[in-house]
């Protein structure tokens, strides 16, 4: 692949087909964990290395596995990613493994995984499956973090509370009260504040792909009329 079809797939990753944005997958423990913005990082890194992981995993062995039985051996083969990144963070990030509970174990059932390694892994080598996992996992993990700090910041009045639990006692200077004696907004932390939250992030990057086309589309317009302008030209 060239340096631009890269390109294209960070860009198809973390904005044009997002897998949480515009694929609309993986909703479930999206709405569900994004209380605050670690939670939905800790959440994100693991769905991360479960596409990574498999990813790489299944475009390795695209040509061993016949065709009928593709789907059960991808299955298998992210049920064990996420099995070993469950376990990894049962034994290194405990505190958060218990608030993230049953979501991570079903992690194995994100769409978005089965979907990747299906459309995409199983068709391209190794490195830009690799490349397609991290941008995919990435795009995945920005929406988690943004949901995350926006329901937080109107629940709780605070930024990456807990910050202890993902990155050590070291870093609880990471964490910021932007309202002292805040009372929050309760819904902010309920699940339909994860549906208002998620419709609104929605809702703003529809508005900025129609500015997108909207100036693209009258960049084209410009120099067809120029071309016009000299042809009519004596």
């Amino acid at each position: 692949m060239t340096d631009m079809e890269y390109g294209d797939l960070w860009r198809e990753g973390l904005w044009r087909n997002n897998p949480a944005l515009v694929q609309l997958l993986g909703l479930c423990p999206l709405l569900a964990v994004t209380g605050t913005a670690i939670n939905g990082l800790g959440l994100g890194m693991a769905t991360t290395l479960v596409l990574l992981v498999s990813n790489v995993t299944v475009s390795l062995v695209r040509h061993l596995v016949r065709p009928e039985i593709r789907i059960p051996v991808f299955v298998l083969v992210i049920a064990s990613a996420v099995t070993a990144v469950e376990l990894g963070m049962k034994a290194w990030f405990h505190d958060l493994h218990a608030i993230l509970g049953i979501f991570i174990p079903l992690i194995v059932t994100n769409c978005a995984i089965i979907g990747r390694a299906e459309s995409f892994a199983s068709r391209h080598g190794p490195v830009p499956a690799l490349v397609d996992g991290l941008a995919m996992g990435m795009g995945f993990t920005a929406v988690l973090v943004t949901l995350g700090m926006m329901r937080e910041a109107l629940g709780h009045g605070t930024l990456f509370q807990q910050a202890h639990l993902m990155f050590g006692s070291g870093a609880e200077w990471l964490t910021v009260t932007l309202v002292e004696d805040y009372n929050g907004v309760l819904v902010a932390i309920l699940p339909p504040g994860a549906f208002l939250g998620m419709g609104l992030i929605i809702a703003v990057k529809n508005v900025v792909d129609a500015r997108t086309r909207g100036r693209r589309k009258a960049a084209r317009v410009v120099p067809a009329a120029a071309l016009d302008g000299q042809g009519a030209a004596p």
